[in-house]
């Protein structure tokens, strides 16, 4: 609604057993917010890994209102529908982090023993990661998950992020 370009971002993710996959999100960065991430690459201390950044100048207008409510996600269920995602699960993560993590953190690959999810234990317990050490403090949620999956688990995961969406409190 307010920057040219087009309504839908496809970028890779990694899945179940490492495997690649297309990741549908509503558009909420400006176009080429790419070539804006070099530059803020190079402001941050995780050694090239680029977290989410506060008051992020990549994000339109619309897209923060988006992300408020988690209403950028929602084309995920286009990647459920193909078998890609899963509704609960890890959050999948782009390729070239899924590298950088697993060569400093044991047992990173682990979460990809079960498909990724649109929301997971680690995303209604713990706030956006902004480090490394966040990023291991949410694998712990992540195996957490993988280790008592159950339908009474994914239950209690759905009904918090029903919540979280509810009252805006995904966006961080």
């Amino acid at each position: 609604l307010d920057s040219h370009g087009p309504v839908f971002y496809i970028q890779k993710r990694t899945g179940k057993g490492g495997k690649h996959f297309s990741m549908y999100k509503f558009r909420s960065m400006f176009v080429n917010a790419d070539l804006i991430r070099e530059e803020l690459e190079s402001l941050n201390e995780a050694d090239g890994y680029l977290f989410k950044i506060r008051n992020d100048p990549r994000i339109t207008r619309a897209g923060k209102m988006l992300r408020k409510f988690s209403l950028d996600e929602l084309p995920q269920i286009i990647n459920v529908i193909k078998g890609d995602m899963s509704l609960i699960g890890p959050r999948p993560e782009r390729p070239e982090f899924v590298e950088k993590l697993k060569s400093i953190i044991p047992y990173y690959s682990e979460r990809h023993c079960v498909k990724p999810g649109i929301t997971g234990w680690a995303q209604i317990r713990y706030a956006y990661g902004a480090t490394v050490d966040d990023t291991i403090e949410k694998l712990r949620y992540d195996l957490y998950y993988v280790k008592h999956f159950s339908i009474f688990f994914d239950l209690i995961i759905m009904i918090e992020t029903i919540k979280v969406v509810l009252f805006g409190r995904g966006a961080r």
